[in-house]
């Protein structure tokens, strides 16, 4: 049996961005019990020149959204980057999912090829649909989970790799 692009991006992207509400929350309990605002926690950085927490949030719900509407071959949502508290974010994880989930199997399926420009600040990049999924579009989404992720416990909230990958 086949793995279709569908099964290769959208479950996985839901699961992903359930994951990260799930260590969020676990950071949330943390920063309460330790008298750390929302404000506070989302502008945690692993180091200076890192993006904050709320920046791999939201940049793992574009990632996410975006890569869904370009295999589609249609206009990505656009999600202002405007979250202050911990309850705006998990909004926005659930607008993703959301988003991510009004996709279509038909419309994802036969993408492999469909020819993906982006334009970056380093310039332009060019992909057909499969490459475009499995060697951007996915790392990028699992980097900037794994960043908030690492954040959060080097912020020293409780969690392990059972809570990154859904298991816990």
């Amino acid at each position: 049996m086949t793995l279709s692009m569908y099964q290769a991006s959208a479950p996985v992207f839901i699961r992903a961005l359930g994951n990260l509400t799930h260590v969020l929350k676990k950071g949330e309990a943390h920063a309460k019990a330790k008298n750390v605002t929302d404000e506070a926690l989302l502008q945690t950085r692993l180091i200076i020149d890192m993006l904050p927490l709320i920046k791999q949030v939201q940049i793992a719900c574009d990632m996410a959204t975006r890569g869904m509407a370009r295999l589609a071959g249609v206009e990505p949502q656009s999600f202002e980057d405007n979250e202050t508290t911990l309850a705006q974010a998990y909004d926005r994880i659930a607008r993703a999912t959301d988003y991510i989930k009004s996709f279509t199997p038909e419309q994802i399926d036969g993408s492999e090829t469909r020819a993906i420009h982006l334009k970056m600040r380093s310039g332009e990049l060019n992909f057909e649909g499969q490459a475009y999924l499995l060697h951007f579009l996915i790392p990028n989404v699992f980097f900037h989970c794994t960043t908030a992720y690492n954040i959060l416990r080097e912020a020293g909230t409780e969690i392990g790799k059972a809570d990154f990958v859904g298991q816990a």
